[in-house]
């Protein structure tokens, strides 16, 4: 029978099931159950140097880490095979060579003590992968609610009778069970360092590929280890980049060749012999690179102005607060014999890159009207350019634009409803549309005539992709899943491609007769995989999956589907996570997440906010995707338009509200919820209006509608569709009632304001803004803000901060367990 130790506080008693040692709070240490160890060696007996006797001690050790750590039965080493079995099984009073230890321990609760090691000399011991410092032997833990693997390395033991690892808790809350079980809880380095696929490529005749995939570790800190291997359509890897990693990947036409950016150099790689040869150097700042046909290139080629070191800035226009404003691009050809490139654009305003048609000789360009326009919603021209004689045409002048593509002599434009005077609006009169929510249009007749194609979908278009018939690839916003859709233009009809995921990162398409499709992405429940799907066939297969590597033995939370109608009679979507280990006679604290801007929150399996991990920690987790959003169709995203919160906030509310009547076992006395951006503004706003809450998160939140307006990088242009046709001057109870600084006083609840101190898009100074008024007020306000992080938190060491913060936050106020947001921040 195997047992688990378990140290909660006060004298020793031993069950069948569980030996749990209690301990008083003078935290005597009390040895854990040799049976809860797992023990395996001698490893390398003949070993005649220790790695501590060597110059090159962490290296070994750190090499050999991994294997340990693995669930497996069994390992071999130069050969040899060795089993892992129980500690008290060891009778052997001294090995050759190393040995380890490994065990796993559950934290109730965010839990402290100190692990002794005693009968070994020489040793290493990692929690959870991370080495841990030893003070006079003893090593100091402070782990969060979960479950952790530790493993010790022992490079000199005298005599393994003597062998004790020994526990003691800080106090009689500190609460840890010890096992040999590989079984465990979803971990926060789990959905950060697993690997994933960062970028892909497929061939235009589908029989290879381009892949990089991305992980992260404890060595290399925030910085990402990738791999990049051309791979053929058995799945053999045939050349592989390690070192340095590609960039502007494309295919040659002809299938013969890659070419890519490396090390400042394009280089072109022949996919028969594996031969490299440069094609040109000094390519700083060139990018989007195509093969126009087999012979040259074209690229996009921008260029910074000179660094101005003067005492003053005059500012040019609203754009000149961006820091790359005054960057102007444009439109290159590269001859691949001779290296040589010739300009296809010129002037002050920047030009990108549509689509091209070598066939025709023609290409299709963007650009703004104005070098620095000062408007909320610009104004982009699209034209036509004749290489052969330089000649331009004038296909239009629009104020909603965000893609074309040609289809033959046709072209597709994806732009929002109101594109050609709100030709893609399906909307009453009285409303205005949203035109974040991307429609699809055909322009034919050089532009003269418009035809909108998506009026009656209702997914929001993104990127578009045209195949060679002329059918197009859209990845759309499909209420809170991410789709491809295929539109086929001669039967005018969208259909959606089964690509088995929830949400769709990433797609790369073939250009043979029957296309094929290679794409990325992952469920709600289960992480990223990598497929390829036939068009034809409309049928996908998998071709690698991140779960049986990085998600082996582990639990992850139930999900259910969660609607309600709200008192407009409109269905507003939701989901919710379920602990894995969920007692429904039990009460839950829970968790309310939304955004409230113009996406919903889609069903990825990690993100910047990671659903199943607060799942793991014990929080029900409510996902609502409230009104204003697209991906719902026209009148339900334009209810975004001019209303900042109206809506949103009564959707969140009622939607809590229905939460607690069907799901009994949450704690309505524990209610906590978070959001970002606009989310954050959303938690402002609600403490203003609700005392349902017991503890907010807002992170980079807006407090003052007219200070980001006019003071956020983009501030002014989200606002000439959030605020569309309204200003300080003209709509004054927009910017001031709908702030919610302006109603401070009203708010209860308490409120944790997080910012990465350099956000450009919601400047810090939106946080101070109300710290400021709550603590004036006396309320009860905490703002943190993390060093040099713009408006998302991307470095590894301040990601796990920030994760770890919300939920210690969230532990403090809805479990009734502070200790973890002391240990993080202690009172002076």
């Amino acid at each position: 029978m195997n047992y688990n130790s378990t140290w909660r506080g006060k004298a020793p008693r031993l069950t069948t099931a569980l030996a749990i040692l209690t301990l008083s709070t003078a935290a005597f240490a009390a040895p854990i159950n040799k049976t809860d160890i797992k023990f395996i060696g001698p490893i390398a007996a003949d070993m005649q140097l220790k790695p501590y006797q060597t110059e090159h001690q962490d290296a070994i050790i750190n090499s050999l880490l991994p294997s340990i750590q693995q669930p497996t039965t069994s390992i071999t080493v130069f050969g040899e095979k060795l089993k892992w079995q129980n500690l008290d099984k060891v009778n052997a009073l001294t090995l050759g060579g190393l040995q380890a230890l490994k065990f796993s321990t559950h934290a109730e609760r965010f839990s402290q003590g100190t692990l002794t090691l005693k009968g070994i000399e020489k040793a290493q011991l990692f929690i959870n992968g991370e080495k841990q410092t030893a003070k006079n032997e003893k090593y100091e833990l402070a782990l969060p609610q979960g479950d952790h693997q530790i493993v010790i390395i022992a490079e000199q033991v005298a005599n393994w009778h003597d062998v004790e690892v020994d526990f003691s808790p800080n106090t009689d809350i500190d609460t840890l069970t010890f096992s040999t079980t590989e079984q465990h809880g979803l971990s926060a380095k789990q959905l950060f360092d697993a690997t994933t696929v960062s970028a892909l490529s497929l061939a235009p005749n589908a029989k290879q590929y381009l892949i990089t995939k991305r992980h992260y570790q404890d060595s290399t800190g925030n910085q990402a280890n990738l791999v990049t291997e051309l791979k053929n359509d058995d799945q053999q890897t045939i050349y592989r980049f390690e070192s340095g990693q590609p960039s502007n990947i494309i295919w040659s036409p002809d299938n013969n060749y890659l070419v890519y950016l490396l090390d400042g150099k394009l280089t072109q790689l022949n996919r028969k012999t594996l031969s490299l040869k440069v094609i040109a150097n000094n390519l700083d700042g060139a990018n989007s690179f195509a093969y126009y046909d087999n012979n040259s290139l074209i690229f996009s080629w921008s260029k910074s102005p000179t660094a101005n070191n003067s005492l003053t800035k005059h500012y040019q226009g609203l754009q000149d607060r961006w820091s790359y404003a005054r960057t102007t691009s444009q439109a290159y050809l590269l001859d691949i014999n001779t290296g040589l490139s010739k300009a296809l654009s010129q002037g002050p305003l920047s030009h990108s890159i549509e689509d091209f048609n070598s066939q025709r000789g023609t290409v299709l360009l963007s650009r703004g009207t104005e070098a620095m326009q000062a408007a909320t919603h610009p104004t982009t021209e699209l034209i036509e350019l004749n290489i052969a004689n330089a000649s331009t045409t004038e296909l239009g002048q629009f104020a909603t634009f965000n893609q074309a593509k040609y289809t033959g002599d046709d072209i597709y434009v994806t732009a929002g409803p109101d594109f050609k005077e709100g030709l893609g609006r399906n909307l009453p009169d009285n409303m205005l549309a949203n035109n974040y929510d991307g429609q699809l249009y055909l322009l034919t007749n050089n532009g003269q005539k418009a035809t909108p194609l998506s009026r009656e979908f209702d997914p929001a278009i993104g990127q578009l992709e045209v195949l060679a018939n002329g059918d197009a690839i859209m990845k759309v916003t499909e209420q809170d899943s991410i789709a491809l859709y295929l539109y086929d233009k001669s039967k005018q009809r969208f259909s959606k491609l089964n690509t088995g995921f929830d949400v769709v990162e990433q797609f790369s398409y073939s250009s043979n007769r029957s296309p094929m499709v290679l794409v990325s992405g992952s469920n709600a429940s289960s992480p990223q995989q990598l497929k390829q799907l036939s068009i034809s066939k409309n049928k996908a297969t998998t071709v690698w999956d991140s779960q049986p590597q990085a998600y082996a033995n582990t639990d992850i939370a139930d999900l259910e589907e969660f609607n309600f109608t709200n008192t407009a009679g409109i269905e507003i979507k939701g989901r919710v996570y379920l602990p894995s280990n969920l007692d429904k006679n039990k009460q839950y604290p829970a968790l309310v997440y939304y955004y409230g801007g113009t996406s919903p929150v889609t069903r990825g399996f990690t993100g910047r906010y990671p659903f199943n991990l607060w799942a793991e920690h014990g929080y029900v987790v409510y996902v609502v995707q409230p009104t204003g959003a697209t991906g719902f169709g026209q009148q339900f995203s334009a209810k975004h338009v001019n209303a900042w919160g109206q809506y949103t906030a009564d959707d969140i509310m009622q939607g809590t509200q229905a939460l607690l009547k069907q799901y009994p076992f949450i704690d309505k006395q524990r209610l906590g919820n978070l959001g970002a951006s606009y989310g954050g503004f959303m938690t402002m706003l609600l403490a203003t209006k609700t005392d349902m809450f017991s503890a907010s998160i807002a992170h980079a939140g807006i407090s003052n509608i007219t200070s980001y307006w006019g003071q956020g990088w983009w501030g002014y242009l989200y606002s000439g569709e959030a605020s569309k046709n309204s200003y300080p001057w003209n709509n004054s109870t927009l910017y001031s009632q709908h702030s919610p600084v302006f109603h401070a006083d009203k708010v209860t609840t308490p409120l944790l304001l997080l910012h990465g101190d350099a956000d450009t898009n919601v400047p810090v100074g939106e946080s101070h803004n109300m710290y400021t008024a709550l603590k004036l007020l006396g309320k009860d306000v905490e703002l943190i803000e993390y060093k040099g992080a713009d408006h998302q938190i991307f470095a590894r060491d301040q990601r796990f901060n920030w994760w770890d913060t919300m939920l210690a936050y969230f532990d403090k106020h809805l479990k009734q367990q502070p200790q973890w947001w002391q240990y993080l921040y202690p009172e002076k």
